[in-house]
């Protein structure tokens, strides 16, 4: 089967299939000749395991051990439940103090925040776990890096562009024949739409949150 026929099959997308292959969870045949790959209905049948497993939110490594028979069902849902019981502790903390700063009759400038992340500090102790802020906002690191890998990239080609038009500019007696200069200056012009179209994509993709793309189906 061809990567389209097992996206239709399974409602896995193609990006979480090769993600999944990268991972080395499923390892199709590649083609003689042409080298594509080919899935058969065992790495079909193996996806939909991943699928169920991933939307259930148990981790790759526990999948892997599950697949491999390292790890039996019972045992591998057993630590899930214990993970999603902690979870549901933290947000039962988490709601605890939402209902408790409803109950405020101030505004928030009007709260005591010292006192309220004393508290939350005092849970975290405790072992809960509220949201990570730290991880949050690297999202915003990100795309400031993919800004400043493609307004570089751009820049570069913008004074490509400007030296090719310099040159000619200086010599018009020599102006090369029109197909040529729509050659000179198309190249860097394509190059430079094809990184915004990227750029564009790339910054969909982290504020989706590329962390967790492969739950993504």
């Amino acid at each position: 089967m061809k990567i389209n026929e097992v996206e239709a099959a399974v409602g896995v997308t193609k990006k979480n299939i090769r993600f999944y292959e990268e991972e080395g969870l499923i390892t199709p045949s590649r083609e003689p000749g042409n080298g594509y790959r080919s899935y058969s209905q065992a790495d079909v049948e193996r996806l939909r395991r991943i699928k169920l497993l991933r939307k259930l939110d148990v981790p790759l490594a526990e999948i892997r051990e599950m697949l491999e028979g390292e790890c039996t069902l019972a045992d591998g849902m057993a630590r899930q439940m214990e993970r999603l019981c902690a979870r549901r502790t933290d947000l039962d903390e988490a709601i605890s103090f939402c209902e408790r700063l409803q109950r405020e009759p101030g505004s928030l400038s009007e709260l005591d925040v010292e006192q309220t992340l004393a508290r939350l500090a005092a849970r975290e102790e405790q072992g809960v776990t509220f949201v990570n802020i730290e991880r949050t906002d690297r999202k915003g690191e990100r795309i400031k890096g993919a800004l400043v890998g493609a307004s570089l990239f751009t820049a570069i080609m913008l004074l490509t562009m400007g030296i090719i038009g310099w040159t000619i500019w200086m010599d018009l007696q020599d102006m090369p024949p029109l197909p040529l200069l729509v050659l000179l200056f198309g190249i860097p012009a394509g190059c430079i739409l094809g990184t915004l179209k990227v750029l564009a994509d790339r910054i969909r993709e982290i504020r989706k949150g590329e962390e967790d793309a492969y739950r993504n189906y």
